[in-house]
């Protein structure tokens, strides 16, 4: 032992005991005033939350499904805030720069994010983003979800699920499906249905949604798994053919159309999702003052008969409630892309 550790040590003893509980519990005491104080400054942050117009970010165009359930909730969040929601379309870079934004925004609760299940596959399909989809955001709420559909051309020689699975193994590379796009919304359901249903089809990406959707009602490829609100007007003309949606659930709006899972596909379920989030650090008071504003308006019968419209259910819940669910999204979509070779650009 050094002459310094005996000395030091020396000292300490010579301290009564009484003396270092002191010491202990004034730090103690200092560190829960300080804690205190933090909590206190949060809450009365919070409290008149919030004091100018809240900005939501849609990281794409105007018109589409983010868009539109955006629009419907900040009406009625205005009447509540007594105080504008601004929903601003920031697209481009598929959905990164609107994205980007938001994560280099004050974490202050006044910039929003609200985006889809494409949240989860840009981090799968780009090598390089301006913003870290498990660092960069505090999740706020998992707002709404919607079923897909799953439909064929009308000259298909099949009249249902089974029958489609049936015939793809039959003619395998055979059957083509159109998307928006590699690494979109619709190619990673349908690989993610290919996969469940052990089959092989024939990708063709189109520039977005409503080419794909163009290419099907033209006989051009096959088969589509989109959203009811895009489908319906040619579900009603005849000129497509459900045969399934793809939620745990019979859509409200199609209630004669089986799920997957009724219709011989065990396993395979698949939500659109529209959520929330903040930037990291957003104070956790603020966070809940935005979790719960959200939720109230998600409760209001003008916005549930307005979303019901566009095939849209309402979901709500906690932070946590999304965080974990985002969680098991990320884990679910990141198989998807390696079982299906979907490689980054």
């Amino acid at each position: 032992m050094t002459n310094e550790s005996m000395r030091d040590g020396a000292l300490a003893s010579a301290v009564p005991a009484g003396r270092h509980v002191r010491r202990r519990t004034a730090i103690a005491a200092l560190s829960a005033a300080a804690f205190g104080a933090l909590l206190a400054a949060e809450l009365a942050g919070a409290a008149d939350f919030p004091h100018k117009p809240v900005r939501l970010v849609i990281p794409s165009a105007p018109g589409g499904g983010t868009d539109i359930v955006a629009r419907i909730l900040g009406q009625r969040l205005g009447q509540i805030w007594r105080s504008p929601l601004v929903v601003e379309n920031v697209s481009g870079g598929a959905t990164a720069i609107g994205t980007a934004a938001v994560a280099k925004a004050p974490a202050d609760g006044y910039t929003v994010l609200m985006t889809g299940v494409n949240f989860t596959f840009v981090p799968l399909v780009r090598s390089k983003l301006p913003y870290d989809v498990a660092g960069d955001f505090e999740p706020v709420m998992l707002a709404t979800q919607l079923a897909s559909l799953i439909v064929v051309h009308p000259s298909m020689p099949v009249k249902s699920l089974r029958e489609l699975i049936a015939l793809a193994r039959a003619r395998p590379g055979e059957i083509r499906y159109g998307s928006g796009g590699s690494g979109t919304v619709i190619h990673f359901s349908t690989e993610l249905f290919r996969l469940a249903a052990g089959i092989r089809l024939l990708h063709v990406p189109y520039r977005g949604a409503g080419p794909a959707t163009a290419a099907v009602l033209g006989g051009e490829t096959q088969m589509l798994i989109t959203t009811l609100a895009a489908l319906d007007p040619h579900l009603q003309s005849k000129k497509l053919r459900a045969l399934a949606t793809t939620g745990a659930q019979r859509a409200r709006a199609a209630p004669g159309v089986p799920t997957a899972v009724e219709a011989g596909l065990p396993g395979y379920t698949f939500d659109n999702w529209y959520g929330l989030w903040a930037p990291a650090r957003t104070p956790r008071a603020v966070v809940q003052a935005l979790n719960e504003a959200f939720n109230q308006a998600l409760a209001a019968p003008e916005v549930i008969e307005r979303l019901a419209a566009v095939g849209v259910d309402p979901v709500g819940g906690p932070p946590e409630k999304f965080a974990a669910y985002l969680a098991a999204e990320l884990a679910r979509w990141r198989e998807v892309a390696r079982a299906a070779d979907i490689k980054a650009e």
